[in-house]
């Protein structure tokens, strides 16, 4: 369904990604792993269109992203939750739900996407008049997720969801996240917490200093003395 081959993203004269190839077929869930400034965020803002390609493709099915004009992304069934959340805080909860469906085919389902975002996160459902910005960080994170759900995406990008997050609250995010792909959306995963991330995921990739330094099934990357390498400094054998 999703293939980037030989990706290269640039911050002005510097290269953050290059040579990066992953996969995503559909329905698949697999995580991005790597430390802080590995390139996890740029690839996925790459993937969703905020961020442009200097080289390499970006293809959704038969459409090549990367000749794209950036809003077409949400129109080929990407979504994104960013890193932070990035609400509307002075808007509604409700409001910022509807925000994620302001696409043609979207706006027409709104109704029961709201009710399938209310039902995934019932804690949603009794704040959907309240301000986003009054909200509790889980509670602000439900509402992200509830948001790139009302677009109905095929595939929907997540950036660190468990960040700052207390633990019974992320094992409610993943949770939540689990029963989206059960459904068949793709999800693609970027997250620091490699247990959970591996523990979900059945495709994993290894990020290190802008390349892709490992890939496969979660075990293999698990195993993979790189892990080591890139999260503890241990030099393979070490």
């Amino acid at each position: 369904m999703l293939e980037v081959r030989d990706l290269r993203v640039d911050y002005g004269a510097a290269p953050a990604l290059w040579g990066v190839s992953l996969d995503l077929r559909v329905a698949e869930f697999a995580c991005v792993l790597g430390p802080n400034g590995a390139g996890k965020t740029t690839l996925i803002n790459a993937i969703a269109g905020l961020h442009r390609a200097r080289s390499g493709r970006i293809t959704m099915g038969e459409l090549d992203l990367t000749s794209m004009a950036p809003h077409r992304y949400c129109t080929a069934g990407i979504a994104i939750v960013p890193e932070g959340r990035r609400l509307f805080t002075r808007m509604s909860v409700r409001e910022n739900l509807e925000v994620g469906s302001y696409r043609r085919a979207a706006r027409a389902d709104r109704r029961r996407s709201m009710d399938y975002v209310c039902t995934l996160f019932p804690a949603v459902r009794d704040k959907l008049d309240a301000q986003a910005g009054a909200l509790s960080g889980g509670q602000q994170q439900m509402v992200a997720i509830g948001r790139a759900l009302m677009a109905r995406p095929r595939l929907l990008l997540l950036d660190e969801p468990s960040l700052g997050l207390s633990p019974a609250m992320v094992d409610v995010m993943f949770r939540a996240i689990r029963e989206v792909n059960a459904t068949g959306t793709a999800v693609l995963l970027v997250e620091q917490n490699v247990t959970m991330a591996l523990e979900l995921a059945g495709r994993a990739y290894l990020l290190d200093e802008g390349r892709i330094v490992a890939a496969g099934s979660p075990q293999s990357v698990f195993d993979n003395p790189d892990l080591r390498r890139v999260y503890l400094g241990v030099a393979p054998g070490g």
